[in-house]
C-alpha cells in the first residue's frame, strides 16, 4: 500500500529569489551570475531530451527512500513514472530527475538518470532516459540509453523528481566558474536557499551541465549488499567512485528544507555523450569548473511511498 502527501512549496518572486541565489553562490565561487532567460531549446544538443522546455506547473516527487535499499534491500519496491506523473496530477508530464534502476527490469542494480516524457490519452511514453552500471569487463562505468535495450518507464526503491509540463518558458539561468569553497554547486544553491527562506520549504529542479572540469561520481555495484549497510562509512565502502569529464549534464532535484516528509532534500544525477555517468558528489577540479544551468521553483511538492522505518544513513 502507498501513502500519498502533497505539500505546497512557497512561492518565490524570480527578481528576489536571483539576488538571492547569486549572493550565496559568490560565497562558494569565484564567479557566479543568476538571470532570468528564455529556456533553451532542451530537444537539442547537448541535452536531446523529449520535451523542449521544463515550464508549466512544475512540481517535485520524492518517491520510496534510501530505507528500501538499506540496511538491506526490499527488491518488490518498483514503481512507474508514468503513475507517479498521474499521482502527482500531472499525467503526460515531462519528469527528470535521480532515482534506481528497477532490479526487476534489469537484472542488476543501476544508477537510474530519467528522462522521460510519460504517457498521455493521446501521445505514449517517450523514454530518453540512461542508466550507469559497472561494467562487468572492466569494472569501469558503462552508461546505456534505456531504450536501446527496454521499452518501459519503471524505477525501483527510490527516486526524486522535477516534473514540468515540459514547455518552453522564462527559467532561472546559473553561470558559477572556479569553486572556492567546500559545496558542491547544487548544496550551494540548496543551503543558500535554506539560509534565506527558513522554515519556509523551497523546492527547484531542472538540469544543468558541468562544462569544464572532472567530478567525483558514484554508482552503485550490480549486487545488493548481503551484509546489512548501518553506518554513511559502510555504504562509501560499497558503492564504487570514479572521476569522471566533463562535459557532464545533471538532473538536480532540491528542496531547502525537510517539512517533515522524510525528503532527500537534494540529489543529482548525470549522464554524458561519452559513455560516463552516475550520481553527482563533487566536482574535483575546482580551479577550472565551470557550471551552466537551467532551474525552475516548485509549486507543490508530493511525497508517495514514504518508508514507514526510516534513517539517515545513505543520503549524500
Amino acid at each position: 500500500c502507498q501513502t500519498l502527501d502533497n505539500f505546497s512549496l512557497s512561492i518565490i518572486f524570480p527578481l528576489f529569489f536571483i539576488i538571492v541565489l547569486q549572493k550565496g553562490l559568490k560565497e562558494n565561487f569565484v564567479d557566479a551570475q543568476v538571470s532570468v532567460v528564455d529556456c533553451p531549446d532542451l530537444t537539442q544538443e547537448p541535452f536531446n531530451f523529449p520535451a523542449k522546455g521544463i515550464c508549466g506547473k512544475p512540481r517535485i516527487a520524492d518517491v520510496g527512500g534510501v530505507p528500501y535499499l538499506i540496511p538491506l534491500v526490499q527488491k518488490e519496491k518498483v514503481y512507474d513514472l508514468n503513475t507517479v506523473a498521474k499521482d502527482i496530477e500531472l499525467p503526460g508530464a515531462f519528469i527528470l530527475g535521480a532515482g534506481a534502476a528497477s532490479s526487476k527490469v534489469l537484472g542488476i542494480n543501476a544508477e537510474l538518470i530519467p528522462i522521460v516524457q510519460t504517457k498521455s490519452e493521446k501521445k505514449p511514453a517517450v523514454n530518453g532516459s540512461y542508466f550507469a552500471q559497472i561494467n562487468p569487463a572492466d569494472k569501469g562505468c558503462l552508461l546505456e540509453k534505456y531504450s536501446s535495450k527496454y521499452t518501459d518507464c519503471e524505477f525501483g526503491l527510490l527516486a526524486n523528481l522535477y516534473a514540468s509540463e515540459g514547455k518552453p518558458g522564462k527559467v532561472i539561468e546559473v553561470k558559477a566558474n572556479g569553486r572556492t569553497g567546500e559545496l558542491n554547486f547544487v548544496s550551494c544553491l540548496r543551503q543558500t536557499l535554506e539560509k534565506h527562506y527558513g522554515e519556509k520549504p523551497v523546492g527547484m529542479g531542472g538540469t544543468f551541465i558541468i562544462q569544464k572540469g572532472k567530478a567525483k561520481i558514484h554508482i552503485m555495484p550490480p549486487e545488493f549488499s548481503s551484509c546489512p549497510l548501518n553506518t554513511d562509512e559502510d555504504v562509501n565502502n560499497w558503492l564504487k567512485f570514479f572521476e569522471m569529464k566533463a562535459p557532464l549534464i545533471c538532473q538536480p532535484v532540491i528542496v531547502s528544507r525537510d517539512p517533515g516528509f522524510d525528503l532527500r532534500v537534494e540529489h543529482t544525477h548525470c549522464f554524458s555523450h561519452h559513455g560516463e555517468g552516475g550520481h553527482y558528489h563533487q566536482d574535483t577540479s575546482p580551479d577550472s569548473v565551470q557550471y551552466l544551468g537551467y532551474f525552475q521553483p516548485a509549486e507543490q511538492l508530493f511525497r508517495i511511498d514514504r518508508p514507514q522505518e526510516t534513517h539517515l544513513v545513505g543520503r549524500d
